[in-house]
């Protein structure tokens, strides 16, 4: 258990320096998402259900605990043109700030209805959804918490692969997170988004634009 614990915290530390270091060599294009960390809790093991609902895991009659949003946008090139049939890998923490992963030794409980990867297809106008639930904040090293975030990977022959993390606007742990920081200020808005329920009540829904650049 503490090996794991020390692998994850190694991963985060090695990331956020290296995302630093690619914001301060300029080399983040302003018209595309700023790339961010996978992070070492990407899905290694294949599961039955990766649909864009995961608050219920087919087969399961309970849904996964915590707060309902809803995250749609576009795929997108540097000129604005949608990407049909890109994939979009979705994976995050449940909502005790937990993942569902072999390398997570995280003492909160997991969910078992939660289904925490989605992957999808854009289709023609480049359009994605997914159903999920809020992400609970996680420690990783002291004075260190990661605030509530998703993580995004989206491919397609042609692009560069784009990996990134969309954050919840609002959260206090944002402020003060050494990934989302590492963001050049001007393009660090296009990461965190602003949740908002419909005027007849409901979910809440946000909007995340994913911007890809060409190979």
């Amino acid at each position: 258990m503490k090996k794991a614990k020390s692998f994850t915290r190694r991963k985060l530390i090695q990331g956020s320096m290296a995302m630093a270091a690619l914001s301060a060599t300029g080399s983040l294009l302003a018209a595309t998402t700023p790339p961010q960390t996978e992070g070492p809790f990407f899905p290694i093991h294949k599961q039955p259900d990766t649909d864009a609902d995961m608050t219920l895991i087919q087969g399961h009659s309970e849904h996964a605990l915590g707060e309902i949003v809803e995250v749609s946008g576009r795929v997108l090139d540097e000129d604005g043109q949608p990407i049909a049939e890109a994939l979009v890998d979705v994976w995050q923490a449940n909502s005790h700030g937990r993942y569902s992963h072999e390398a997570d030794s995280n003492p909160a409980p997991l969910d078992q209805n939660f289904q925490g990867w989605a992957q999808l297809k854009t289709d023609a106008e480049g359009r994605y959804r997914v159903k999920t639930i809020k992400p609970g904040a996680y420690p990783v090293i002291d004075g260190w918490t990661r605030p509530p975030h998703i993580h995004f990977k989206v491919a397609r022959r042609g692009y560069h692969e784009l990996t990134t993390q969309m954050y919840f606007a609002g959260d206090p742990l944002n402020d003060i997170d050494r990934l989302l920081q590492s963001v050049p200020e001007s393009a660090r808005a296009m990461l965190v988004v602003d949740f908002s329920s419909a005027a007849g009540g409901g979910d809440m829904h946000g909007e995340f634009a994913l911007v890809m650049s060409r190979v």
